[in-house]
């Protein structure tokens, strides 16, 4: 059976995002037994889903697997979803599509693991339980969206001494109120966590515009920033494992890259 993958992302103008999942593609493809893996944007600039739709259905697929590359599933991924699934009645390949990323154990752990490489990148020796965590998100007007990221949370507070999350636009409390929470509590070591697929306009300059002037403002001692999420193994591995429940597929073995 031929079987394509084709990514559904939010859309960014910024080059670093098309490297990044130009990545992800050449990772998926290396995986798994895919004969087409690309990639297509919801919004902000092309190809967007009718591109990405009519490349990957001229490969005369028998199976096209659609992912929408989301932390949740929030009012764009349900967008996404409706206009990719648009194209099934006129389509002679079948068309699966995907759960969003949210609410699997890997995204916490990612973001743990970039947690800990600021950690280690500023020399921190400060044992964990005295470190506070404010992860940023997007916002959302969609209940779900909120909820996605209040498990990554719960699952990194048991690491640290508190974890709590703040947002960039639309919910909150927002980047400012985030920080000042933990002044108010008395924190000395801050670590921020962005929680962003990307190195897009959000991560290279739509964050600091709040963090910076709410950093430099803040009595606490040290705060450190984390990379965004970016391109990992665990991500390639968890989008796999998506591609499978829904075309009810044995789970792939976990690759390394």
């Amino acid at each position: 059976m031929k079987h394509g993958i084709l990514i559904i992302d939010r859309g960014s103008r910024e080059q670093e995002v098309r490297e990044e999942l130009s990545n992800i593609c050449s990772m998926l493809k290396k995986s798994g037994k895919y004969q087409y893996v690309g990639y297509c944007f919801l919004e902000v600039a092309p190809p967007y889903i009718k591109d990405g739709m009519f490349d990957a259905l001229k490969h005369d697929l028998d199976r096209l697997t659609i992912v929408p590359y989301f932390l949740n599933p929030g009012k764009k991924w349900k967008l996404a979803v409706k206009t990719a699934m648009g194209f099934r009645k006129n389509s002679a390949t079948e068309i699966v599509i995907t759960k969003p990323l949210n609410s699997h154990p890997a995204m916490a752990e990612l973001a743990n693991q970039r947690i800990a490489e600021a950690l280690d990148s500023h020399a921190v020796v400060t044992p964990k339980d005295k470190i506070d965590v404010l992860i940023i998100g997007h916002g959302s007007m969609d209940p779900d969206a909120k909820t996605a990221l209040q498990y990554v949370t719960d699952r990194i507070q048991s690491k640290y001494k508190t974890a709590q999350y703040c947002f960039l636009e639309i919910e909150k409390p927002d980047i400012k109120q985030g920080i000042e929470i933990y002044e108010k509590n008395n924190s000395r070591i801050l670590v921020v966590m962005l929680y962003f697929l990307h190195r897009g306009a959000h991560v290279k300059y739509d964050i600091y515009q709040d963090l910076i002037p709410a950093m430099k403002s803040s009595s606490i001692q040290q705060i450190i920033t984390t990379k965004h999420l970016g391109v990992d193994p665990k991500i390639i591995n968890l989008v796999n494992e998506r591609i499978c429940e829904v075309n009810q597929l044995a789970v792939l073995p976990k690759t390394t890259f």
